[in-house]
């Protein structure tokens, strides 16, 4: 049998890097002479993590389609149309069997490509509402991976499979490293521990809603990890300073999120889908405040899938200076809610995620010999 290979294309944001890489770690895992290769955006965060992980990556002249008039837009059809070129020109270099989406800016023309040489094509849609890229693309790709029921109101009923999304394989065991996250954050497990996640680019109303409520933590002795992003840390340093005593810590990357999770008694975070996932996989009780000016306000409707289900709590971010602290403050003095909350939402975490997906690309390469994929 000739050696597997796979292109996978996803970037932007943690939330889309994290799955790709969890994908491909998945595949080596089952097929350890796969060949690799992730295809990105030419300077975005993609091309920085995924080496890091241990991949090769290539990036694409493209970027997003601003929604008010900008000289940047005038660029944008000239950006496609070099991304197509470039990435049929990648096609025809790797010959790649399979070719995997999971969204970000270089994933649309790649898969259009693909689709278009009738290579096999997969898209992982983390969210509970897709962008328009994929809504489109879903016409023309083989198999389409999900995380949230009720998704052939926007796909085709006969490509989606409900799989959840990947999530960094440290994140399974984190019940057991509560120790060694103390050690590494320098907190005293006999205090309570807030954890506040604005994604990897950071979150503005986040951070100006805590960096007005760090008298309030002190006040109730409540530890505070704060990952602010790098356009806020300057900031929040000088916020943090005169409670240094008090263990309320900020930071612009947490390197260490499993360790994070592993101390932390309540999370805020935004509704990022991958956030979600995971929060769901380590059973944290989380507030989640909604990026507003997600596309479809796409958090929202991933939060309140959630909320529906008394699994987590929702703060708008436009209320989250006058109601953010004082939630995070009320929940982790509720140990009776958050039982509430960690119970349910263990019944949405779907831990198997990148197993799944991976025996998936594999019946799509080889559907004779393909492992069976697992239950669900």
């Amino acid at each position: 049998m000739s050696r597997l290979k796979v292109i996978l294309s996803g970037g932007g944001t943690g939330g889309h890097i994290f799955p790709a890489v969890a994908i491909a770690n998945q595949i080596k895992k089952q097929v350890p002479d796969a060949d690799i290769l992730f295809v990105g955006a030419e300077g975005r965060m993609e091309m920085e993590k995924v080496p890091a992980a241990g991949y090769k990556i290539i990036g694409l002249w493209i970027s997003g389609l601003q929604r008010k008039l900008t000289l940047s837009n005038l660029s944008f059809p000239f950006k496609v149309i070099s991304s197509l070129l470039k990435a049929r020109k990648i096609l025809n270099d790797f010959k790649p069997d399979v070719v995997i989406g999971t969204g970000g800016y270089a994933s649309g023309p790649m898969l259009r490509a693909a689709s278009s040489k009738g290579i096999a094509t997969l898209i992982q849609e983390q969210n509970s509402y897709p962008g328009i890229t994929n809504k489109i693309l879903s016409k023309k790709v083989s198999k389409i991976c999900v995380a949230y029921e009720g998704m052939d109101k926007f796909f085709p009923k006969e490509k989606i499979i409900l799989t959840g999304n990947p999530v960094r394989q440290d994140l399974q065991q984190v019940a057991d490293k509560r120790e060694e996250g103390l050690k590494f954050f320098n907190l005293d497990g006999n205090k309570k521990i807030i954890l506040v996640v604005g994604g990897s680019l950071g979150a503005k109303g986040i951070n100006e809603a805590m960096g007005k409520g760090l008298q309030q933590l002190a006040d109730n002795n409540i530890q505070l990890v704060w990952q602010t992003g790098k356009i806020y840390i300057e900031t929040a340093k000088q916020q943090t300073a005169p409670f240094a005593d008090k263990n309320i810590k900020a930071v612009d990357f947490i390197t260490r999120m499993d360790l994070a999770y592993a101390i932390a008694d309540v999370v805020v975070s935004r509704a990022g889908a991958g956030a979600i996932s995971e929060l769901c996989i380590v059973q944290k009780p989380s507030i989640f405040i909604p990026l507003p000016t997600a596309a479809e306000d796409h958090q929202t409707k991933n939060a309140m899938s959630l909320v529906n289900k008394n699994a987590a709590i929702l703060v708008k971010d436009v209320e989250a200076q006058s109601k953010l602290v004082n939630e995070a403050v009320k929940l982790i003095t509720d140990n009776a809610k958050q039982q509430e909350l960690k119970q349910n939402m263990a019944k949405l975490a779907l831990p198997n995620a990148a197993e799944v997906i991976t025996n998936e690309v594999l019946k799509l390469v080889h559907p004779s010999k393909s492992p069976q994929r697992g239950g669900l």
